[in-house]
């Protein structure tokens, strides 16, 4: 991963991209009334679990509220296994993440975790940089919320996948 991104520009350590993770976090627990991350601090998340974030093993991705999304958050799991660095998958619209077949299924589940304030077990087939297919199985995806407490976007995370 230290080919992709270097350490001294790490953009998931930003203040506003902090300040992104800390609504995720907080949206995952009001959603599924568990913890993404385990911190050990009291109050708003900081460096620390932005750090934890982007490390986990698990995928999470982020993307705003707009009608074609785009991605604002990437972790480092999931830019590994879509092959992309942060600077080309952050901004990009998240839709690509699948292929065209693929993408009104997404939507879909995507319209159903905002309806229902949360979905868990979503399975779906995406594509990686380099056109390689793989399967997420039993996905959480879930709506992200500002501080007025207005839809902001969405995220997802995921620890089981494979190539297919």
């Amino acid at each position: 991963m230290t080919d992709m991104i270097s350490r001294t520009s790490a953009p998931w350590l930003r203040a506003d991209t902090q300040a992104l993770i800390n609504g995720l976090l907080i949206s995952y627990q009001r959603a599924f009334a568990q913890p993404l991350l385990v911190c050990n601090q009291s109050g708003p998340f900081h460096r620390t679990a932005a750090q934890e974030l982007f490390a986990s093993p698990i995928a999470v991705l982020a993307h705003d509220h707009r009608a074609d999304p785009l991605l604002t958050y990437v972790n480092s799991t999931a830019l590994r296994i879509w092959g992309h660095s942060w600077h080309t998958m952050v901004g990009m619209p998240s839709r690509l993440t699948a292929e065209e077949s693929e993408q009104r299924e997404r939507a879909n589940a995507l319209q159903q975790a905002h309806q229902s304030a949360g979905f868990r077990g979503y399975s779906g087939i995406r594509i990686n940089q380099e056109g390689r297919r793989f399967m997420i199985h039993n996905a959480r995806i879930w709506p992200l919320w500002d501080d007025n407490n207005e839809a902001c976007g969405q995220a997802a995370a995921f620890s089981n996948w494979w190539w297919i």
